[in-house]
């Protein structure tokens, strides 16, 4: 089952038991939160299975604090820099559910979307194979993110699947992924430490949800300001 379904069942089973509690107090029917709990979990299982979790993606959305969306930024805002930086394109972002959604994007609650099209292209892989150490660093550079501002992860589940899923169509051998991912990791902290004026700009730009060009123009500007 998926995250979002999951949380969703927890609080359907707290609301429950908060209610047999507080019932008997306020007179409540115990079959009101009983009948609630379980069209909560009916709606949660038909999301889960025939729209794909995108439902309860964007209930939850609902309940994010503002905390758990500027982590979302400066996860997302790591992407965008590192995938610029090494010259991997960026076609769009989201950074709430809603947006991923109005976007056509899969459910989740926000995203940097690149091009990754060079990584079908053997022949350019072949004699420029630092193409694949690069997409490896942009996929790892929002926990880096992460690690540097808050010093832990919550979010990167993906990264790491998506990660995973190209190794194993370049036919990478596994006892080599950790090492893969490890070395993006580190990389993509260095570069994002070293371009840390262009990162906090990059983040309030696009909380304000600047176009694509614009967040682009701002690194490109800060870089050369830094540079002089």
């Amino acid at each position: 089952m998926e995250q979002t379904s999951l949380n969703l069942v927890a609080i359907a089973v707290f609301v429950m038991t908060l209610s047999a509690l507080l019932g008997p107090i306020f007179n409540i029917s115990p079959f009101i939160p009983a009948a609630a709990t379980f069209t909560i979990l009916g709606l949660a299982t038909v999301d889960s299975f025939s729209w794909g979790g995108k439902g309860l993606t964007l209930f939850l959305d609902l309940f994010t604090h503002a905390e758990e969306r500027q982590r979302i930024i400066h996860h997302e805002a790591g992407h965008f820099l590192a995938a610029y930086c090494l010259g991997i394109p960026v076609t769009g972002y989201t950074l709430t559910a809603w947006e991923t959604f109005k976007q056509g994007e899969e459910a989740g609650m926000g995203g940097v979307q690149f091009d990754f099209s060079l990584l079908s292209d053997q022949e350019k892989i072949s004699k420029n194979p630092l193409i694949i150490e690069r997409t490896f660093t942009v996929l790892m550079a929002g926990i880096a993110a992460e690690n540097i501002i808050y010093e832990k992860a919550e979010g990167g589940k993906e990264d790491k699947q998506n990660l995973r899923e190209i190794m194993k169509i370049l036919d990478i051998p596994v006892h080599l992924y950790p090492q893969k991912e490890s070395w993006a990791l580190l990389q993509a902290k260095n570069l994002l430490l070293r371009h840390q004026t262009s990162y906090k700009a990059l983040v309030k730009i696009m909380e304000k949800r600047a176009s694509v060009e614009e967040c682009q123009t701002l690194i490109q500007h800060t870089m050369i300001n830094d540079a002089k």
